[in-house]
């Protein structure tokens, strides 16, 4: 089933809202103003509530804090909010308070609520709450469908319900049966390792190790030991054998990421074992057999560098035999929310922080942003904003992005030539590791040029990127 049946399927049928208010008066107000868009549920207490949250379980819940017997304290009301949440903590719940209440109002967000509303209620403002309270509740049932449905709750590390991610989640299971050569490419940061983790892991090699090696962070001279292993005495400080990590792969897979960065040299001797599953140590004479799969992962337009002789043409087809192209993040659609959303309740319990969720500006604004840096940049900024956060909800200030309901409407040319100039510079040296002189020639300017429109756009290399190649 596809992302627009699912969700056609869950927005067929009215959001049930539990209303837990013990006024008739203000009941009778949430019947006439809500009951053409939403199924209504009546409870007047805490056991009440309860009681038919087991049986209904309505995705939304409208909760007074002051409930009897204590209505002039919000105490019954936050037990209630607890134990519904206790059993059904995807429930979106929105509290309803009094004017001097605002504390209790907070403490409530804060104990999982998703927002909350001051008495007296008014019908338009509470009936915009519900809509997006149930827009969030959708995506999050939407996103458990799809997984139930096309088996990629099996690839639980990775998140998503876009048909870029579908296409992937099928690739993974049609080439993980097998021990075929799969060539994983995409930007830096689009999420190739865990592919790679993923693979393994549903493979007949799931027992083995899986370890996986830089050829990028390598220097050359070390590499092919690290790779192959040596012999004592092999060279300079070979004081003793070492397997390499095509040994230690041995029953398991091996990913060679960033293969682009491996040395020609390298690249015959990979071929040859490619080629006949026996690898020769430096320093060594014996041939030995190893039984390592062998993914490769390239952030690199291969047959680029074939064109420019600086990668063989017979190792791309050895490694290639399947190839898996990565999405950008921004090619998958509302997949940024949904990441967004399970990051932060990663680090919310890493951190021990307070916040429960993103405001919808956020929301807007996480969809408007181009992502340079995919996913790795989205994780990066929500573990920043979490830590650093210290109200209940993400706003776009948090995420270092701008607000999209404060941005302009318009823009002159000169000002949008800028964006896109700032943009595509952005890309390139996030897409080389900020590497300048790969950079400039992704874009076709000079080295010199390059380093003035990083000064005039202000742009910083940031603190996690790996450290630049010596043509910089």
């Amino acid at each position: 089933m596809s992302s627009e049946e699912v969700r056609a399927e869950l927005s067929t049928e009215k959001s049930a809202v539990l209303i837990v208010e013990d006024d008739p008066d203000i009941l009778e107000q949430m019947r006439w103003g809500l009951g053409a868009n939403h199924l209504i549920h009546e409870a007047k207490d805490r056991r009440t509530a309860v009681a038919l949250m087991r049986r209904e379980v309505p995705p939304l819940v409208l909760l007074d804090l002051g409930l009897p017997p204590a209505v002039d304290d919000a105490t019954e009301g936050l037990a209630t909010l607890q134990e519904i949440l206790q059993f059904a903590p995807r429930t979106k719940i929105i509290v309803a308070t009094g004017n001097s209440d605002r504390a209790n109002a907070l403490a409530a967000v804060q104990s999982g609520a998703y927002d909350f509303i001051q008495k007296p209620v008014q019908l338009d403002v509470l009936k915009i709450i519900l809509e997006r309270a149930a827009h969030v509740y959708r995506l999050e049932q939407e996103n458990r469908a799809l997984q139930e449905r096309t088996g990629s709750v099996e690839f639980n590390e990775i998140i998503g319900v876009s048909p870029p991610m579908q296409h992937i989640f099928e690739m993974i299971r049609r080439v993980s049966g097998s021990d075929v050569s799969v060539l994983i490419t995409g930007e830096s940061g689009t999420g190739k390792e865990l592919v790679a983790r993923a693979i393994h892991q549903h493979s007949n090699r799931k027992a083995g190790s899986f370890i996986v090696i830089n050829c990028g962070a390598i220097p050359e001279n070390l590499l092919e030991s690290e790779l192959f292993g040596h012999e004592k005495g092999a060279f300079t400080g070979a004081h003793r054998q070492m397997k390499g990590k095509l040994e230690y792969a041995d029953g398991g897979t091996l990913l060679l990421d960033e293969i682009g960065e491996m040395p020609l040299a390298l690249q015959v001797k990979l071929l040859r074992f490619l080629q006949d599953g026996k690898l020769e140590r430096v320093g060594g004479r014996e041939l030995i057999p190893v039984d390592t799969r062998i993914l490769a992962a390239t952030n690199m337009n291969l047959k680029e560098a074939i064109e420019r002789r600086l990668f063989r043409e017979d190792l791309f087809y050895r490694l290639s035999v399947v190839e898996i192209a990565m999405p950008s993040l921004q090619q998958r659609g509302e997949d940024v929310v949904l990441l967004a959303q399970a990051f932060l309740l990663r680090y919310r319990e890493v951190f021990n922080a307070r916040v429960t969720g993103l405001s919808e500006d956020a929301r807007a604004s996480l969809r408007a942003y181009s992502w340079p840096g995919n996913v790795r940049e989205l994780e990066n900024r929500m573990k920043r904003a979490v830590l650093m956060t210290k109200a209940p909800l993400l706003q776009p200030s948090d995420l270092e992005l701008p607000s999209n309901g404060t941005a302009k409407s318009s823009m002159t040319l000169k000002e949008a030539t800028s964006k896109l100039e700032k943009e595509l510079i952005e890309r390139a040296l996030v897409y080389q590791n900020w590497n300048i002189c790969r950079a400039a020639e992704d874009l076709g300017i000079s080295r010199q040029t390059l380093h003035e429109a990083i000064r005039k756009h202000g742009l910083e290399k940031p603190r996690n990127a790996p450290a630049p190649d010596q043509d910089d």
